[in-house]
């Protein structure tokens, strides 16, 4: 990356030779150096960006890094709509990738078998609310991490050494909680595709993608709205802009919140009314309720719950 190769200019040579370790071609570098001698060019050209190379060059650190692939950073770029890695690197602000990379890192040197030894959910170095946003890692067979918007990434190459701590390298960029709006982050879940593509049809996104709004968004798997499918495809454009409001709530409504049994209204202007149990369901116009089957995924504008059918108002 251009960008890397400039900091590397204006590092010298006295503190690239830090970064790799000293000169010793037995010894690891460190964290910044091994990523980039080994090839992470999107990793290291966010990191330059987000004014973290420093950190990771820290030859005092302890750190462990979960290194997305360029493969990785393409792959979430294009979900988001930019054309590689590098436009979206160039797109981003310093401080969203500062905290979309510190949720990439552990604030110990944790090796496979630590992790293994760490427990469920681990905290990272991204600060979310005042408390440590945490990581949740199921090392049944290999480690595999969940992150906010419920992609799971597998850790293909454990235990890099660096001088500073260790490098894990992972299969997908992990996205963190409070970055990205509600749109972006069912952007990031291939399993909300089909949830994009209606609110893209009814020309919602930049509604739903307001910075100033803070919502709550009902969200369908592609299997729930497959299940429908052709009452969907039959939906005036005005219809279906009903049907994708009438699963938003105009305020960001936590699971720990929501008033079960009482009607509540969504932007649709037709009510909702959530169910206590295990899970949590919800009563629309048809005979089936939805069942909720997951809560509280974070949104710089709101939060996602997911629910597992289309609800459908009267239309």
């Amino acid at each position: 990356m251009k960008r890397w190769t400039k900091w590397l200019a204006a590092l010298g040579a006295a503190s690239l030779m830090a970064a790799c370790g000293g000169g010793d071609d037995d010894s690891p570098g460190t964290l910044a150096g091994e990523a980039t001698e080994r090839g992470f060019s999107a990793l290291v050209a966010a990191a330059d960006k987000a004014g973290l190379v420093p950190a990771l060059s820290d030859t005092s650190a302890s750190l462990t890094v979960f290194a997305p692939t360029d493969a990785a950073f393409d792959s979430l770029a294009k979900t988001l709509g930019f054309t590689d890695a590098t436009a979206m690197v160039n797109a981003l602000d310093s401080a969203t990738l500062a905290k979309i990379l510190q949720y990439h890192v552990l604030p110990a040197r944790k090796t496979a078998a630590d992790l293994v030894a760490g427990g469920a959910t681990q905290d990272t170095l991204y600060t979310f609310e005042g408390a440590a946003a945490t990581l949740a890692l199921d090392t049944a067979s290999g480690v595999k991490i969940t992150d906010e918007v419920l992609n799971v990434a597998t850790v293909t190459t454990a235990n890099v050494p660096a001088s500073n701590g260790v490098i894990h390298v992972i299969d997908k960029v992990l996205v963190p909680p409070g970055v990205l709006n509600v749109v972006q982050m069912a952007q990031a879940n291939p399993v909300f595709s089909t949830l994009v593509g209606a609110v893209v049809s009814a020309n919602l996104q930049g509604a739903l993608g307001d910075p100033a709004a803070q919502l709550t968004v009902f969200a369908p798997t592609n299997d729930a709205f497959a299940a429908i499918a052709n009452t969907v495809a039959g939906l005036t454009p005005t219809q279906l802009s009903t049907v994708l409001t009438y699963h938003v709530l105009g305020s960001e409504v936590l699971a720990a919140d929501i008033p079960f049994g009482t009607p509540i209204a969504t932007l649709s202007g037709q009510n909702i009314t959530i169910n206590a149990g295990t899970p949590a369901t919800i009563t629309d116009t048809t005979a089936a309720p939805a069942s909720i089957v997951a809560t509280d995924v974070r949104a710089s504008n709101g939060v996602i719950h997911v629910i597992d059918k289309v609800i459908l108002p009267a239309l």
